[in-house]
């Protein structure tokens, strides 16, 4: 005699879908147009639309917060769109989410939201290097991956994922770094893991502190303050500096050459910053590597911080994150090493 078992189905994950805008959703003339066309055409329900193959893995709704090209995004929208996440991921009808972002700041967004969201749910960042308008375009896989993940049971507990290319990224590491190619992203250390034949599979985890082990919260957060960029080059006086001083900021990211090798024309400057109460954060203009407290410069002396291996547009995201709560440059310091 035999007994039929039957299975019960897995219900599918609940993803909110949360459109901004960017290449993700563009359009071309042609569909050899990759690189140029019209961005934050089309509204995230239109993109849902051509991916009806997305309702098979979740239950997915959408929102509209945005529609703008990534680099219009400033720190009010950071704040934004981490509370309406945050706000979202409270709910038990709520699973996962999924943001479509434009890519020039795809990684500044996700690192902003892996420091300051109070939650083991995944959230999971996408964007596309050719608008779905082009041949071979990648906004399509790239989203079907994204939500893939989103609703995955081994997504939970390793913070904000920036999904690209087959690949799985943590927020913390992902840079863009071409123009226009499909391999645009990558991590110092390689992606987490990668997604193969519609299934997300993880190789690595995220080391330093996120999400929930993260002092900051989004829900505590309504404003941040000020942090400035300066790019050093050979040549440079220091007069960029004094107006970067001049503007407002509360701390500046100095992008130096080499290991944060700062040019004897510009040191006074920056001593000048401490002593005026704005932080000097050394960090390097080469996108990799780590930079050494009191090697190039003799940082105890000058109260000034070093980036650890953070890139400058991401160590400006820490710092801001950092200050609202702390002003001790020792504090400080220790926030680039453990984050």
């Amino acid at each position: 005699m035999t007994r039929d078992i039957v299975m019960a189905a897995r219900p599918k994950a609940r993803i909110v879908l949360i459109g901004t805008g960017g290449t993700i959703a563009g359009h071309g003339a042609s569909s050899i147009n990759t690189s140029a066309y019209d961005c934050s055409v089309l509204r995230i329900d239109d993109i849902l639309a051509d991916l009806p193959v997305a309702a098979s893995i979740a239950d997915i709704r959408t929102e509209q917060l945005f529609q703008f090209g990534s680099e219009n995004f400033g720190n009010a929208q950071l704040l934004q769109l981490g509370k309406r996440i945050s706000s979202l991921l409270k709910r038990d009808n709520v699973d996962g989410i999924v943001v479509t972002h434009g890519t020039d700041t795809i990684d500044e967004t996700a690192y902003f939201l892996h420091l300051t969201l109070k939650s083991t749910k995944p959230v999971v960042v996408v964007g596309a290097m050719r608008p779905p308008s082009a041949l071979s375009s990648d906004g399509p896989l790239n989203l079907y991956h994204a939500i893939v993940v989103a609703a995955s049971q081994v997504a939970h507990s390793k913070g904000t994922l920036v999904v690209a290319n087959d690949e799985i990224h943590t927020a913390r590491d992902v840079v863009k770094t071409n123009t226009f190619k499909q391999d645009a992203f990558r991590s110092p250390y390689g992606p987490l893991g990668f997604i193969v034949e519609g299934k997300p599979i993880f190789y690595r985890l995220p080391a330093r502190r996120h999400t929930t082990e993260s002092e900051w919260s989004i829900d505590e957060i309504d404003e941040v303050p000020e942090v400035g960029i300066i790019y050093a080059h050979g040549g440079m006086n220091d007069a960029m500096v004094r107006a970067m001083l001049d503007s407002g900021v509360k701390a500046v990211i100095y992008a130096a050459t080499g290991n944060g090798n700062v040019a004897t024309s510009i040191v006074d400057s920056l001593v000048d910053a401490r002593l005026r109460g704005i932080h000097v954060v050394r960090g390097s203009r080469t996108g990799g590597g780590v930079v050494i407290r009191n090697a190039a410069q003799p940082d105890d002396r000058y109260d000034w911080l070093v980036t650890d291996d953070q890139v400058p547009h991401k160590a400006r995201i820490l710092m801001m994150l950092a200050l609202t709560g702390e002003n001790c440059a020792r504090k400080l310091q220790n926030a680039f090493l453990n984050y």
